[in-house]
């Protein structure tokens, strides 16, 4: 553990004395953000007992910092209202790129595995959606209920996957489209209010385990590829020192203390929203992969746009093509953690 400890440390830029804008005993108070999978209340009470535990080993008060979207958690971050935060990988990519943000450890599963899936549900009693071929017919004058547009599971994911390549948008498709987060999401289809929505296996496990009813009235039609687990993000610039106690929490929670202690951390973690195990380290790195899906989306879009001319099409798709090889290199020689 200590090995892992050193190349965490070493990984994060915390393994020599770097320049900060203050010492750590100049921060006061760190800021948790949670994205809005779900109610504010939910997510407190979940995550209360892990910012308890965090708040006695880094010495100053953890507050948690709630907004009503993915993008009110960024501009948090942003604006440094945010010191820290639990992001899905869509999320922690802009927080990354237009907050200061900086990935350093992402979560697991209770049993060391690391990653979720997108999905596309509906009701049990829908006979008539079954296949993704069901989700994509136009004629239908189907009520869809997208993800937030931060979202990595309820709307990047399904976007390339399920429309991006098959050519359909959802808002010319479907009779209505609404957004919401992923328990808003799983009830409308519970209740029948859209005859479907994205969501994740992550939110139908929470929802299997809070409310085992509605839970029984869903199913699943289209599940996608392995998505990371989600990142946790701090602030670049937080100083150093204060870096390393946050890190060395994550890292050894769980894995590292007394049988009593270790019993209690996972029993906190596997209590937070989506049941999780001890986090494992990450890095920027981890994000490759969404930026090429995002990359392929433009890729797409550009192909299919007629109105421009064949040489904007073919100086578009070049310059995508160019980023997604610039990349591929990143990838090879930094691999995604």
């Amino acid at each position: 553990m200590k090995r892992l400890l050193a190349a965490g440390l070493v990984l994060a830029g915390l393994s020599a004395p770097l320049a900060a804008p203050a010492a750590a005993q100049e921060v006061k108070e760190l800021n948790f953000g949670f994205i809005s999978t779900e109610s504010s209340a939910n997510l407190a009470k979940s995550f209360e007992p892990l910012m308890q535990d965090l708040e006695k080993a880094i010495g100053i008060p953890v507050k948690a910092y709630f907004a009503g979207d993915y993008a009110g958690v960024i501009e948090g971050m942003r604006f440094k209202k945010v010191d820290i935060g639990w992001f899905g990988n869509k999320s922690a990519m802009e927080a990354v790129d237009r907050a200061n943000g900086e990935v350093f450890v992402k979560t697991a599963k209770p049993d060391g595995s690391s990653g979720y899936y997108s999905l596309i549900v509906t009701n049990v009693d829908r006979s008539d959606i079954n296949t993704l071929k069901d989700v994509l017919d136009c004629s239908k004058g189907f009520n869809f209920a997208n993800g937030d547009p931060n979202s990595t599971s309820g709307f990047l994911v399904p976007g390339y996957y399920v429309f991006a390549l098959n050519k359909v948008d959802p808002a010319k498709c479907y009779k209505r489209v609404v957004s919401g987060n992923h328990e808003a999401n799983l009830l409308s289809v519970a209740n029948k209010q859209v005859d479907f929505a994205t969501n994740n296996t992550e939110n139908i496990t929470r929802l299997q385990m809070t409310r085992p009813d509605e839970a029984k009235k869903i199913k699943e039609v289209w599940r996608s590829p392995l998505i990371p687990g989600d990142p946790i993000v701090w602030r670049r610039d937080l100083p150093s020192d204060l870096k390393a106690k946050i890190y060395t929490f994550f890292m050894t929670y769980g894995r590292l203390g007394t049988p009593e202690e270790v019993e209690h951390a996972r029993a906190v973690l596997a209590k937070t929203s989506d049941g999780w195990g001890p986090f494992l380290a990450s890095s920027d790195a981890q994000l490759y992969p969404i930026r090429q899906l995002e990359l392929f989306k433009s890729r797409l879009k550009v192909e299919n746009n007629d109105k421009l001319s064949a040489e904007e099409k073919a100086s578009q798709i070049k310059e995508i093509d160019d980023k997604l090889a610039a990349l591929d290199a990143l990838a090879k020689k930094i691999p995604a953690m």
